[in-house]
């Protein structure tokens, strides 16, 4: 059954009732009025860390991350960190979290500690011998500010909200979730800068949540996942059909960037002859490869069903303050 035009707009907006009651479930404020850039004394030291192991030439990457009220989780990558050095190896994760001591976080095992200080981690035995020290580095995806080709449409350049359904800009001129673009696409490349909230004592689902739809239908995920697993309901994911190849989901606040070529299912009348494909460039690094979407369904929560005609950009609305900037498409025949 194809969906109306209006039906969408519908959808946009209960989805947009639904968010709220997700955020008021979670405790959270859905129309968040605070300054969404103030932090607490924690962010400090959350993100990431590289440097050498004492005695080798192989590099330790470690992802530091908030968990709230003087808490942290850790991640160790061997030979550097996600898209940068690390070799694929299991990352380690220290069994016992992280605590701030006044101007310090400590994090204890059974045989090494790790103590934060300013823009330096050190790894240390019990004994207080050196097993090496990372410095704090704060990585940007190569793609940011990427301008749009010639002919490339422009769906938000940070002036207004025209292009999108209900679109409503935040005060200081970004793009607000949930909301779908006016026009319709095929086959595309797209390019979309987005900035995922400081939540750090929101779990799972409920910590920035939002989404990416291509024509209404497949999802790729935004969600604060970093130092996770890099599952398929993590950022970067395809929900529910696949997991990043590599989880390169940086800390919140961080401007972040999808670069994605989007090749529409094929139809002969309403019978579907070929699924859609999608490739999917994270912070610049390849994390799906020529990837195909079933094309016999979409992905929980799309706004959009299967079939042969064109679908918008969906930007789902979860509850979460997530915000967007520089979007562009250009159309493949």
């Amino acid at each position: 059954m194809k969906r109306t035009r209006l039906g969408l707009i519908v959808f946009v907006f209960c989805t947009g009732l639904i968010s709220d009651l997700i955020a008021k479930s979670y405790g959270m404020q859905a129309d968040v009025k605070n300054d969404l850039l103030a932090v607490d004394e924690d962010f400090a030291f959350q993100g990431e860390y590289v440097g050498d192991l004492a005695g080798s030439d192989e590099k330790l990457g470690v992802q530091v991350i908030a968990i709230g009220k003087g808490k942290f989780k850790a991640t160790g990558y061997h030979g550097g960190l996600p898209g940068a050095g690390w070799n694929g190896e299991e990352p380690t994760r220290p069994e016992n979290e992280g605590e701030r001591d006044g101007e310090s976080v400590v994090f204890s095992e059974d045989n090494f500690v790790v103590t934060i200080t300013g823009d330096e981690l050190k790894v240390t035995d019990h004994s207080g011998n050196a097993i090496g020290t990372l410095k704090k580095v704060n990585r940007e995806s190569p793609t940011l500010g990427k301008k749009p080709p010639e002919g490339a449409i422009v769906l938000f350049d940070g002036k207004n909200a025209d292009q999108w359904e209900s679109g409503k800009l935040s005060d200081d001129g970004l793009l607000q979730q949930g909301t779908m673009s006016k026009q319709k696409f095929g086959s595309h490349k797209l390019h979309i800068e987005f900035r995922l909230p400081y939540m750090p004592e929101a779990n799972g689902q409920a910590r920035g949540n939002s989404g990416l739809y291509l024509q209404g239908r497949y999802e790729v995920q935004m969600l604060d996942s970093f130092g996770l697993e890099g599952k398929d309901n993590e950022c970067g994911g395809l929900y529910s059909v696949k997991a990043p190849d590599v989880n390169m989901c940086l800390p919140p606040l961080a401007w972040q960037t999808y670069d994605v070529e989007f090749m529409a299912a094929k139809y002969e009348g309403e019978k579907l002859v070929s699924n859609p494909r999608i490739t999917v460039f994270h912070n610049g690094v390849k994390i799906h490869d020529d990837v195909e979407l079933p094309g016999e369904r979409n992905t929980t929560a799309a706004p959009g069903k299967p079939g042969p005609e064109l679908g918008p950009v969906f930007l789902q609305d979860h509850g979460n303050p997530v915000r967007y900037r520089n979007i562009w498409v250009e159309e493949v025949k």
